[in-house]
């Protein structure tokens, strides 16, 4: 929550942005993307492009910044590696239970991502707009029929 004319601030864990001419990411990455989210339960993922654009868009955000903060994050995935290579942690995890183990497969899937040059992690700042953005309303659609078999 911020005040009208607060400064907004998001880091959060992206996939990449479309290159030019791209409709969608890989298969192979759209594949790695649904692991990791099967793993850790996480919705669809989304590139800085989209949060940027939902945030000027649908919000009205100003002054709209970002920043790719993955090579300041990439100092993180050596330390997960570096803590998980003796023999204490891979004690306590097999120890841990389903849960932790799956997580710690994902922390892999993750490194996978980012190595691939897929896992972002993207820094964005905005000012909230002073006064509402002004939305067009969409019109209203039938309710979709859903089929169950």
């Amino acid at each position: 929550v911020a005040a009208p004319g607060g400064r907004i601030i998001l880091v959060t864990w992206c996939h990449r942005d479309l290159d030019e001419g791209e409709t969608s990411l890989t298969k192979k990455e759209l594949k790695l993307l649904q692991k990791i989210n099967r793993a850790y339960y996480l919705p669809k993922w989304c590139s800085v492009d989209d949060y940027v654009r939902l945030i000027q868009q649908e919000h009205g955000g100003q002054n709209v910044k970002r920043e790719d903060w993955s090579y300041i994050i990439a100092p993180f995935w050596k330390a997960v590696i570096q803590s998980s290579l003796n023999v204490r942690s891979v004690w306590g995890l097999l120890k841990s239970g389903f849960s932790t183990q799956r997580g710690a497969y994902a922390m892999l899937l993750m490194l996978r991502g980012h190595r691939m040059g897929l896992i972002k992690f993207g820094l964005i700042t905005c000012t909230k707009p002073t006064t509402p953005p002004t939305t067009t309303p969409e019109p209203e659609q039938e309710p979709k029929q859903e089929w169950v078999i």
